[in-house]
């Protein structure tokens, strides 16, 4: 299954290479466009804390990639594989009441972060999202900040860039491509270990002083001096092409 990651490690190297200008989303076809659903639950009488609901975030993108349907000769490995082989692309959609709960009869994995829920779903055509994901709202997707704490020295630890502002829903998709390159660079063990841990992860605001220290300006050379993976944006929503939103750390692994 993790071979099924194997793209986006062989273009991590060129991408991290390329001008921001470049890294730009080259139009496509709209009936080709493929995404994956990122559904955020956000009732109304008991919103979520921000960073555990980015914790499940992240691992749920991260848990449908790399579930056992999406083998070869599984029923997910078709829709896995096409999406893998263009842009990552993710759309966080917000739900509540019985929208949350319709979502959960769609292909896909939820996990659940200290009461923060999340489930992220197989990956499909855009002109084809179901009406139970269509019918959700993409805005209003923004949380307070929060104070978890320091990050635990036992999971990878992903840290979101200090002076780029962006809403829950933005982050919650930033988020979920890290994990996914990580899991695409590290190692077989690695891997296993991290699933044995159920993918579970850390994500916390850089101090502007982490991010200067990790982060010197080139992300390819944040990978290869610092073996820290960089995101950088492709300019969708919310920010600039090659803007550089997450860094992800393999700690604990």
């Amino acid at each position: 299954m993790t071979g099924l990651l194997a793209p986006l490690a062989a273009r991590y190297a060129s991408w991290l290479g390329l001008p921001a200008a470049d890294t730009a989303v080259v139009a496509t076809e709209p009936a080709e466009v493929r995404a994956m659903p990122v559904i955020l639950r956000l009732e109304k009488s008991s919103l979520p804390a921000r960073t555990p609901l980015l914790e499940a975030a992240a691992t749920a993108a991260l848990a449908v990639c790399l579930d056992e349907r999406c083998a070869p000769g599984g029923p997910w490995h078709e829709p896995m594989r096409d999406w893998l082989a263009g842009h990552i692309r993710k759309v966080s959609r917000r739900a509540r009441g019985a929208h949350w709960d319709a979502v959960q009869q769609l292909p896909g994995v939820t996990v659940d972060v200290d009461g923060a829920q999340v489930r992220a779903l197989l990956p499909g055509r855009v002109s084809d999202v179901p009406k139970e994901v269509s019918r959700l709202q993409v805005s209003g997707t923004d949380l307070p900040a929060d104070e978890p704490g320091p990050a635990p020295g036992d999971r990878p630890r992903l840290l979101l860039n200090p002076d780029v502002p962006m809403t829950a829903g933005k982050a919650a998709a930033q988020v979920g491509h890290a994990t996914m390159l990580l899991a695409a660079v590290l190692g077989a063990a690695e891997r296993e270990r991290w699933r044995d841990r159920d993918f579970g992860c850390s994500v916390r605001t850089a101090t502007p002083a982490e991010w200067a220290d990790l982060a010197p300006g080139d992300p390819a050379e944040t990978w290869r001096d610092h073996g820290v993976i960089a995101v950088r944006d492709a300019g969708f929503t919310e920010i600039a092409p090659g803007t550089v939103t997450v860094l992800a750390q393999p700690r604990g692994l």
